[in-house]
């Protein structure tokens, strides 16, 4: 590698001498202004790695070019500065960084090589489960249970904090991992103290999707797969295609009465009808001005939900007082300042001259008050028309078939058409008595059972919560209080979040409406909501009734927050607290009573709506530096109960009894010898599935079914029910993991139709049974199985166990019309091969309904396309070509080995 475009100079900042690698070679040849500000970054990162192999002069010069008019696709290798993870997906990361020091000790090298290279920070957000609410000490009850189901796990991770270099775990109890990034951890720019002294971007990977949330900093960073995220602890850069940049250009500013939540829902309708799967969203324009840097952490949190890779903002002065207000030292602030403007990376200015691949814009002004739901975070709806739209959706889950009875018409039936009417299921609704505590009501169809204030998304903006917690005290000082079958909840992703609250009051008028604080951690938005009271579980399973959720979370997948919810709605915390007073989703809540006051009056949205005014006045008195620096002060330390852990000190883990922590078979008898890529001969069909499959279908996060695989293995192993805990939390132990993938209940398989959850049918019998029990037998019989599936296979979590799971099942390959970009990676990073249907083919449009047998010649490195060949019972044989979405050379190489993990660990055991 030359050195000829590499240019390291000094930089002199308030007398003390840094370098940086300057761009100034590369702008004698070529226009770097054109270059966004991502792109930027990206050009950085390669300049800053050129000695190294994984890095070519031509993709410094193709970067450097930035020609959007003659676009080719481009491997290029980031190197992330550091590593986030959270405690559900950091944990399977710390297990296999175990599992591969007993592997490379095998294979004849050293513990010491399995180490992280870079800074390498776990939060343990994930766990925290709604088990109490509605009391005054519901946190600290709800953190014991924790500390009581988790203590395995968390003993696991205090080990792994004194056993490898740079890494640091954040215990419980202490935010959200995208909030404590966003507040505390983030560098903006990494100073590294060696003898240039080097000043570099702050860049990052973490193991979950919102990782994005700190692109609203400006930081370059996304989420990847568990997988991908230890390669990269481990030194590997991570491979991927010079992504398109779209320009997302905001004006103007929000007008009054709308939210963050408000813009960030309208923003991911618009850009995920416009297609930004696997590219980069870059925000400009005069409104980012107008936007505060919550807003925009708001915004760029949900990139996920959008569909793009990242959506990244420009660092500017709001950025520093964001910085300033959160304690960060003078001196790295001004560091921060000057080193940008030196790189021509500074503020709104540096993308004056950007070319984008492609342009979107957006009007702020024409954003109102929204809600997303009832299963998909793009799907907005303009409040006013929630009640309505809730109706259209009960209309079609439970409506009532009214056949035609004239005797002329109903002849016609078999021909075809609409004989039958559905009739709106609000029309016949009685509803189901119950009584809990004193109360005694009806549930109904559209109920709100479940009102929460949770997620990073919205608890690290203070406008909304103290919006909340203004309609929380004008309510109740009209005499409103929540519907007595609401469960409800505040879980905000930083302790600074209650500080607040309480030097506000608003806490008090929180608390009054049920509002209790239940724990810091991301709880229902994850589906950690915990059980619903027995009386209302019972009612909703009598009724078979529709209820409905109502959070200010990121998603709202079905199944995802409650097993016994179907209907689940994303919204502003000031709106989440309006309808646990509504109490019902049918309403209009614009225009109907929320409920009446003392004297009977009725009392509607705009009566108890916080003034824009209002709220910025209780931010600019309440919130201040002090209550961050001393909130972080400490942030390692945790509790009693974590800090008289015991741990034993060890290179290579002891491997205790446990039913949360086991050492993978991923690396049993690996060899150092790289193996073939082999053909698949006569797999079987596991599941045949449609579209919108999510990585919580998958592999689910929440609770373990009573009555299945999974469920049955931990009676055998004498856990008891109420120590299930979830699967997120057990995804440490392959065993649980393996028995619950595919075991969502409301996964729907098409091979075997009338059915929702963990069921197929094995070939060639037709007998149903279990996912799990069918891959054991097909994996007993030397029989190969793959995975039919639709479009946006894999969308949702950064989960790595989506792949994993599949992989011990004995899938070996998935072919689908489109995928989600984090979850293809992650196949190929466990030896799954991808494919993907020609444009207009899909499993239906080809008469493959999963009963037949499938072939699949040994793929080469740089083949585009393969041809499947697909076997009737009778013999008949036929075939399609499908693309094979092994993207990169890299990515060969990691199939070839078997995954992404054998890759890396044959590399450092023979050098």
């Amino acid at each position: 590698m030359t050195k000829s475009i590499q240019s390291l100079k000094p930089l002199e900042i308030n007398g003390e001498t840094y370098h940086y690698y300057s761009f100034d070679s590369l702008a004698e040849k070529y226009d770097i202004s054109r270059l966004p500000f991502a792109a930027k970054i990206l050009l950085e990162n390669l300049l800053r790695h050129a000695e190294h192999d994984f890095v070519q002069q031509g993709d410094i010069e193709t970067l450097a070019k930035w020609d959007v008019d003659n676009w080719q696709d481009t491997e290029i290798s980031f190197v992330p500065s550091r590593v986030v993870l959270q405690d559900f997906t950091g944990v399977p990361a710390v297990v296999d960084l175990a599992a591969m020091r007993d592997a490379i000790v095998k294979m004849g090298g050293s513990a010491d090589k399995i180490n992280p290279l870079n800074p390498v920070e776990l939060v343990i957000d994930h766990s925290v489960m709604v088990d109490v609410f509605g009391k005054a000490d519901a946190m600290e009850q709800n953190t014991a249970i924790e500390f009581q189901r988790n203590k395995e796990r968390y003993q696991f991770l205090r080990w792994g904090q004194q056993s490898f270099d740079n890494f640091k775990v954040v215990p419980p109890g202490r935010g959200i991992v995208h909030q404590v990034n966003l507040e505390y951890l983030a560098r903006v720019v990494f100073k590294k103290i060696d003898e240039n002294n080097l000043l570099y971007p702050d860049t990052l990977v973490g193991t979950d999707s919102h990782t994005t949330m700190i692109n609203g900093l400006g930081v370059l960073g996304w989420g990847v797969g568990g997988i991908e995220a230890e390669a990269a602890m481990l030194g590997q850069p991570v491979t991927m295609l010079l992504p398109e940049i779209v320009g997302f250009e905001l004006k103007g500013k929000l007008p009054s009465g709308t939210t963050a939540t408000d813009l960030v829902l309208t923003v991911t309708e618009q850009l995920r009808a416009a297609g930004v799967v696997g590219k980069f969203v870059e925000f400009f324009g005069s409104g980012v001005n107008e936007l505060t840097l919550a807003d925009r952490a708001t915004i760029a949190n949900m990139a996920p939900e959008y569909g793009a890779t990242c959506g990244i903002f420009p660092i500017d002065n709001q950025t520093i007082d964001y910085l300033q207000l959160t304690g960060r030292d003078s001196e790295h602030i001004e560091r921060i300042k000057l080193y940008l403007k030196t790189m021509g990376m500074w503020g709104t200015e540096s993308q004056d001259n950007a070319v984008y691949n492609s342009r979107l814009s957006l009007q702020l002004e024409t954003v109102v008050p929204s809600i997303a739901g009832p299963k998909r975070p793009q799907d907005r709806i303009s409040l006013d028309h929630a009640g309505t739209a809730y109706q259209d959706w009960l209309t079609l889950q439970h409506g009532v078939q009214k056949t035609s009875s004239n005797k002329d018409e109903s002849g016609f039936e078999s021909e075809g058409g609409q004989p039958s009417v559905l009739l709106p299921a609000s029309d016949e609704d009685p509803g189901i008595p119950c009584k809990y505590g004193d109360e005694e009501f009806i549930l109904k169809h559209g109920s709100v059972v479940i009102a929460a204030i949770t997620s990073c998304t919205n608890t690290s903006n203070p406008s909304v919560l103290i919006a909340a917690g203004l309609l929380a005290r004008n309510a109740r000082q009209r005499g409103l209080t929540v519907k007595p079958w609401v469960k409800t909840s505040l879980a905000p992703g930083s302790q600074v979040v209650t500080d607040y609250l309480h030097k506000s009051g608003l806490n008090e008028d929180l608390d009054a409406l049920g509002f209790q604080l239940v724990g810091y951690g991301c709880t229902t938005c994850i589906g950690n909501s915990g059980p619903l009271p027995l009386e209302i579980s019972e009612a909703i399973h009598q009724g078979d009734l529709s209820v409905t959720s109502v959070l200010s979370g990121n998603r709202n997948f079905e199944g995802r927050i409650h097993p016994e919810i179907q209907a689940n709605y994303l919204a502003s915390p000031p709106l989440v607290v309006a309808y646990a007073l509504a109490g019902n989703m049918k309403i209009d809540i614009t225009t109907d009573s929320l409920g009446d006051d003392d004297s009977g009056n009725p009392v509607y949205l705009h009566d108890i709506w916080p003034d824009n005014h209002e709220i910025k006045e209780v931010i600019k008195n309440v919130i201040d530096s002090s209550m961050f620096t001393s909130r972080y002060a400490d942030i390692y330390n945790g509790n009693k109960d974590w800090q008289n852990m015991e741990v034993v000190q060890s290179q290579k883990y002891d491997w205790p009894d446990s039913t949360y922590v086991k050492l993978p078979p991923f690396f049993d008898n690996i060899s150092a010898q790289i193996p073939e890529i082999k053909s698949i001969e006569n797999a079987r069909c596991l599941l045949k599935l449609g579209d919108s499959v999510t990585t919580d279908h998958i592999s689910p996060a929440g609770s373990i079914a009573l009555d299945s695989p999974a469920a049955e293995y931990l009676k055998q192993e004498g856990v008891s029910v109420k120590d299930f805990n979830s699967y997120g939390s057990r995804r440490g132990n392959h065993e649980v993991m393996m028995r619950g993938t595919f075991a969502n209940v409301r996964l729907r398989n098409l091979l075997a139709p009338g059915t929702e959850g963990c069921w197929t049918r094995m070939m060639p019998s037709g007998a149903k049974m279990s996912v799990f029990d069918a891959a054991m037998q097909y994996q007993q019989q030397k029989i190969a199985s793959i995975v039919l599936a639709g479009k946006e296979y894999g969308t949702g979590s950064s989960r790595d166990w989506a792949a994993k799971g599949p992989a011990l099942l004995g899938v070996k390959a998935v072919i689908a019309q489109s995928y989600e970009r984090i979850h293809r990676s992650n196949l190929v990073g466990m030896g799954i091969l991808p494919l993907q249907f020609m444009s207009d083919d899909s499993a239906d449009s080809l008469n493959i309904t999963g009963e037949e047998k499938f072939s699949i010649p040994a793929v080469k490195i740089g083949q585009k396309t393969v041809t499947v060949f697909v076997t009737n019972e009778d013999g008949n044989q036929r075939s399609f070509e499908a693309k094979i979405r092994i993207d990169t050379p890299n990515e060969f190489s990691y199939y070839q080995h078997g995954g992404i993990l054998h890759y890396v660990l044959r590399n450092l055991a023979t050098t």
